[in-house]
């Protein structure tokens, strides 16, 4: 049995059902359900999977469920709810960052990670911190959509 907190409740992983060795992505989508987080390229590459394992933003399609195992695993899901959206999410509405929306959830979750550590990034910050890939080219406005949440939260608002 593999246990891990998921979205800040404990959850556990029959290991008939899903080996240790199965990737985080699709114990999270298959078995549990929090089809949130996407596949994009299974190579840790493109960012469409991103997670965040004990705050830190990890890519899901190449982490096995055993890395995960005993630590606080968070994905989209858990990032606000629709009745309560996440300051990043209010932003990225605010900016109309999405076209297609396939790569946000990896965005949001590796741009909620560096607001924690850095609560005034300038671009060059969030260009180095949010690699993930977007076919539709909304870089500027993930940008922009960070820098209003960072100043969102400087002038007192709440994450959610």
């Amino acid at each position: 049995m593999t246990r891990l907190i998921l979205n800040q409740r404990a959850v556990e992983l029959d290991d008939a059902r899903v080996p240790p060795d199965m990737p985080l992505l699709w114990a999270l989508r298959d078995e549990l359900g929090l089809t949130g987080t996407k596949f994009g390229c299974g190579v840790a590459a493109c960012g469409a999977c991103t997670v965040q394992i004990d705050g830190q933003p990890q890519r899901a399609c190449v982490l096995p469920v055993a890395a995960a195992a005993g630590r606080q695993v968070r994905t989209i899901e858990g990032l606000g709810t629709p009745d309560k959206p996440h300051l990043l999410q209010r932003a990225w509405i605010h900016h109309q960052v999405p076209q297609c929306g396939y790569c946000q959830s990896g965005m949001l979750m590796a741009a909620e990670a560096l607001l924690r550590s850095n609560r005034q990034p300038s671009d060059a910050a969030i260009d180095a911190a949010i690699t993930n890939l977007c076919r539709c080219g909304t870089y500027p406005r993930v940008r922009a959509a960070i820098q209003t949440a960072a100043r969102w939260l400087r002038e007192g608002q709440p994450w959610a």
